[in-house]
């Protein structure tokens, strides 16, 4: 199965008659929301060839569209892929026409692509692009605001310095707490707008490019979308509900995938020894050295005469080992102080 979102299996259902499904023996006739694409042909990219592609001889790295889930050779995009680590997640071209609102998003928060410059374009030297226009923006109210907290560090050093007129202590603390109260009435305000406006039309009210390529985001870009609630039907319209979910990530699911790895690399035996005392962890031991020996021996003596082990044979031994066994323990005596 090459699409693992919303997607069930075809077994039991008008495709493949004769088999039932383990999982839903009910089923319907078609699973209609399942979306069959190239990929269940064994064709990927715009280009709708195979991977590997026998006659492709270009070495090229092949990146998975967040949203329609494809996989795309990166020399069609429509745009140079940045470095593999500045990126985590991509939006193929196709998707980003049907999911046109996050171009409104993209001139703050995706990851510009590679430019080649003209006169190095042979040398295949590979520059990054400079700064857009919304960047500089950014920088220069981030300047402003360490401007404006300047300004209110000199004024809190002000308040702190002893005066000697106790008219202008006054005046001090009066000016000081009326700047407080309203600097705080207007963040409350600010706040509570917040949880009623919508980013989407804000940024939509600015300019911004629009461009016929793909688009590459870093890893917490999903949790700045919004979510009020015409940007949730707008979602729930598209079809793309999931990009507001962040257990849907690729970074979600690359830490799944790890920790599914560590767990299936974990000894049973020594998760068992380390749920046990210290006494049951030699009394384990022990048995263990007692039935590898014993069932060492028990099978070099079929080696030695060329013979083929049976089952019988094998049951046949833990019999005999079991009956040893409780004969062993039988003859143990305690004794109590």
């Amino acid at each position: 199965v090459f699409l693992s979102r919303n997607f069930r299996c075809d077994c039991g259902n008008s495709k493949f008659k004769n088999l039932q499904c383990k999982l839903l023996p009910e089923k319907g006739k078609v699973n209609s929301g399942n979306k069959y694409n190239d990929n269940f042909y064994g064709l990927y990219c715009t280009c709708k060839r195979p991977y590997p592609d026998p006659e492709d001889e270009i070495p090229d790295e092949m990146i998975q569209c967040i949203v329609c889930e494809d996989w795309f050779h990166g020399r069609h995009l429509g745009a140079v892929p940045p470095e593999s680590g500045d990126f985590h997640e991509m939006v193929c071209q196709a998707c980003m026409n049907h999911c046109h609102f996050l171009w409104a998003y993209a001139s703050q928060l995706a990851v510009p692509p590679l430019t080649k410059v003209n006169s190095l374009e042979d040398e295949g030297i590979v520059l990054k692009v400079e700064e857009s226009e919304e960047q500089k923006k950014e920088i220069k109210k981030e300047s402003g605001v360490e401007h404006q907290e300047t300004k209110e560090e000199k004024q809190m050093e002000q308040f702190n310095e002893p005066s000697t007129s106790s008219g202008s202590d006054f005046l001090n603390v009066y000016g000081y707490c009326s700047e407080f109260l309203q600097k705080f009435a207007v963040e409350t305000a600010k706040t509570t707008s917040e949880s009623s406006f919508c980013k989407l039309k804000e940024l939509q009210s600015k300019q911004f490019l629009k461009k016929d390529t793909a688009t590459f985001w870093p890893s917490n870009w999903r949790s700045k979308l919004c979510t009020c609630e015409d940007c949730l039907k707008m979602y729930s319209e598209l079809e793309v509900q999931f990009l507001t979910d962040e257990c849907d990530t690729v970074l979600a699911y690359e830490n799944k995938g790890t920790s599914d790895q560590e767990t299936e690399r974990r000894d049973p035996l020594m998760d068992t020894l380390n749920s046990m005392n210290r006494v049951q962890q030699v009394e384990l031991i022990c048995e263990y050295n007692d039935l590898k020996t014993e069932l060492t021996d028990y099978l070099r003596r079929f080696a030695d005469e060329g013979t083929v082990v049976k089952r019988e044979d094998i049951q046949h031994f833990f019999e005999e080992f079991q009956s040893r066994k409780r004969r062993r323990t039988n003859r143990m005596q305690y004794y109590c102080s």
